[in-house]
Formats: C-alpha cells, structure tokens, sequence
C-alpha cells in the first residue's frame, strides 16, 4: 500500500502536467490549439519542436511516466509560491521540460546540446558552460525542473535587482562574490565564439577585448581590479540602455 506521502508527491506531478484534474479526478483536456507559451518553449532546454507525441503516445506516457521517473518536482502550489508563474503556466513550462527530460533533470552535455541547436554558425559550448552553471544552484552537475523555473522566473518577471544579481552571478565565473577581468574576458570570447566568424557587421579581434576594457571602465569605480556587487548594481540602475534592457522578455511568456 502507498503511503500518504506518495500519493501526494504522485498528485503534484500529475497536477503539473495537467494528466490529472485535481478537481474531477480525470485526465485533463486537451487544448484545442497552441499558445504563445506553448511556442515560446521551443526556445528554452528541455524542449524540442520533433519531440510532439501522438495524444495516444501523451495518454500512455502520462499513466506510466512517474513510475519510472528519477526525480520528482516539487508540488505545484509550492513553485507557485517560489516563482512568478501560474499554476497554468508552469503545467505547460514542466510538460516541455519532462518531454526532452524524462527523468526530471537535464545534465551539461544534454543541455550544451540543446542549445547548440539554436547557434549552428558558431561554437555555443563555453557560453552554454557558463549558462548551466548559474542554472544549477546546487552545484551538482545537474538542473532539475524547480532549478530551471526558479531561475527562468527571475530572468522573465523578476526585479531589476533580482535580474541584475542574477546576471552578476553569470558573470561571477568562480563566485567568489566579484567580477575579475579574466572572467569578463572569458565571458566576452565565449559570446563572441557563439555568434561565430560570419556576423554582420565583422567583428574586429579585438572586439572581446575591446568590450572588456569598456566593462571595467564604467564598472570598477575605484578600479581596484574587480567589480563588486554593489559597483555592478550601481552603475546598471543608472544606465538608461541596461534598464531598457531589462524589460526585454517581460511579456515573453
């Protein structure tokens, strides 16, 4: 007999991905057609537009997936409370994340592989590197679906303080709570790495460096070598194209 503790644990999965109806007890229906959420997770790990089952294929998958799956998400109401998402929205975000991700977490190369897709002109490896690193909070060489959600809450409706720390820790390579200019200038080769050799207009060599020695210019206020937390949010918060950016995927999902 299942303890109490599974049987909860079994109903916030399938709440999440919408194969049960906490309401009614039966298989949730279908949507009549796509949304832009729905489309929007094309772009993020853990989905591919190929990876479409049949409804019948869903059916099957859904009766047999948690038996088999290797790590089980917090429950719903608890990410509700820990992100900016909705119960719908996140339903939707876990089924793309478990349909490239049966077993409830995504590892380096899986996820290096992922987004490669999405950079075939250049070499998106090291920036992917980095990426996956800020992702996986718990320094365990994986991320999980409430790593990915968490994270992705920030980039998409948090703070501009909560995103700009974010972003300060992608860019704090060692974490040691500071940004060196060899972390920038490895940050900077591997964005340029991505965007490959054939951009419009050609990026001179010395552009990495270039845009490092810009960074450290408005950045290091008492040019000791290292930005800081606080130099970071200062002079972001008083940058009128940062901010602009900030707003950028606001209303992606």
């Amino acid at each position: 007999m299942k303890s109490r503790s599974q049987d909860q644990s079994l109903s916030d999965s399938r709440e999440l991905d919408r194969s049960y109806d906490p309401l009614t007890g039966n298989p949730a229906s279908k949507p009549n057609k796509k949304t832009i959420k729905q489309r929007f997770l094309k772009l993020l790990p853990c989905y591919r537009s190929s990876s479409s089952p049949s409804s019948t294929q869903r059916s099957i998958a859904d009766d047999g997936e948690l038996s088999t799956v290797c790590y089980r998400p917090e429950g719903l109401d608890h990410l509700v409370q820990q992100t900016s998402f909705s119960k719908k929205e996140l339903q939707i975000l876990y089924r793309g994340f478990k349909n490239e991700c049966p077993s409830g977490t995504v590892n380096e190369e899986s996820f290096k592989s992922i987004y490669a897709q999405f950079f075939p002109q250049g070499d998106s490896s090291m920036y992917a590197h980095f990426l996956f690193e800020a992702f996986d909070t718990h320094n365990n060489g994986t991320v999980s679906f409430e790593d990915f959600v968490i994270s992705l809450s920030i980039i998409l409706r948090g703070s501009i303080t909560d995103k700009l720390n974010w972003a300060f820790n992608l860019y704090d390579l060692n974490k040691d709570g500071c940004i060196t200019r060899e972390e920038m200038t490895d940050i900077m080769h591997s964005i340029y790495d991505m965007m490959g050799k054939y951009t419009y207009p050609c990026m001179k060599d010395t552009a990495p460096k270039d845009h490092v020695d810009s960074f450290f210019q408005k950045m290091d206020k008492n040019k000791d070598g290292v930005v800081t937390i606080d130099e970071f949010l200062e002079t972001c918060q008083k940058d009128e194209n940062i901010m602009q950016s900030m707003y950028m995927f606001d209303n992606v999902i």
